[in-house]
């Protein structure tokens, strides 16, 4: 023992315990400096987080005060409009111009069009307004107009009948009435204008159309055209036979469509003509030159077949036997009018 483990008792310490105490302190720093790195670590996201957190509060602002600001422009827009146009009196409707080439009212095209004066004229549907007028059956075509500051300026085309069709309908207290419809050159159907609705009484004569017989029932819906091919060649008869030299010589009552590949056409004379469907510019110039045989001969045309192309089988009837011929009534030109 000696002097050493005299020291060593006296001091307390030995190697083995110096080194263990050395062992102590260092774990002590590693687990604080883990400790820091933990806390570093927090630190930092939480500061991501409030930075991001910051960032998505500006954009939300910044959004909703634009969503705001637009909305208050858009309200701002509204009510300048209202103010300065559709609810200035300046622009209310003052005239109602109504142009058209037939007889239908301009009270009655007013009614039709929905427009009343007083209607504020920037804010009217023009689309609109002709979409009314050009659903009823008799107006072919509408155009609608401002004439700045007030008025209105509506273009009428109507639809002319071409012919007309009876279809028999039971009546309440027993029997039959006949409806009858009219036809255009374009197969549309419609009903017979009112005499209220005319501007000028109807004309003696002016209602005697040809009647089309034979035709489907189902396709005599007023404001639709008819598709049946017999019927478009019947028109196709009417609109021919009017340009035609015959026109001024005899007139057509009745066109009967329920044969096919066949127009058989009934006369004011009483003669009964057979045409073919097509190539009327052909049969015509022959039922005018049997016509005019007929005349030299004193006779009138009982039957004629006019489908037959290579001969004309006619059948002749004694012209005293039958009563004097109606004279025809001029058909009236049609002329656009202004109604205001």
């Amino acid at each position: 023992m000696g002097i050493d483990g005299t020291l060593n008792r006296a001091g307390g310490e030995t190697p083995a315990a110096n080194e263990k105490m050395w062992f102590k302190h260092k774990t002590r720093n590693r687990r604080t400096a883990r400790a820091q790195d933990v806390l570093d670590v927090k630190l930092r996201s939480s500061r991501l987080r409030a930075g991001r957190t910051r960032l998505a509060s500006i954009a939300l602002a910044v959004c909703f005060g634009t969503i705001l600001g637009l909305y208050c422009l858009w309200q701002a827009g509204e009510w300048a409009l209202d103010r300065l146009i559709y609810d200035n009196k300046s622009f209310a409707i003052q005239q109602i111009d109504v142009v058209t080439d037939g007889v239908i009212s301009a009270d009655q095209l007013r009614r039709w069009s929905g427009v009343k004066t007083g209607d504020n004229l920037l804010a009217l549907d023009l689309a609109g307004v002709k979409r009314n007028l050009e659903l009823v059956p008799m107006i072919e075509s509408a155009s609608v107009e401002r004439i700045l500051p007030g008025t209105l300026r509506i273009q009428i085309t109507e639809r002319e009948p071409a012919a007309q069709a009876r279809v028999p309908r039971p009546r309440a207290g027993g029997g039959l009435d006949l409806m009858v419809f009219e036809i255009d050159s374009e197969g549309c159907v419609m009903f017979p204008l009112d005499p209220r609705q005319r501007s000028v009484p109807l004309a003696p004569g002016e209602d005697q159309l040809p009647v089309i017989s034979g035709l489907n029932v189902c396709e005599l819906q007023p404001g639709r055209r008819i598709e049946s091919a017999q019927a478009r060649a019947a028109l196709q008869l009417i609109a021919s036979f009017e340009s035609s030299p015959m026109a001024g010589l005899v007139e057509l009552k009745r066109i009967d469509v329920s044969e096919p590949e066949v127009l058989v056409v009934t006369t004011g004379q009483g003669s009964e003509i057979t045409f073919g469907p097509e190539n009327f510019d052909r049969q015509l110039p022959r039922w005018q030159a049997v016509h005019e045989l007929g005349l030299k001969m004193n006779k009138v045309i009982a039957t004629l077949d006019l489908a037959v192309p290579n001969n004309v089988p006619a059948r002749w009837l004694e012209a005293s036997a039958l009563p004097p011929p109606t004279p025809k009534t001029a058909k009236p030109l049609r002329s656009r009018k202004k109604n205001v």
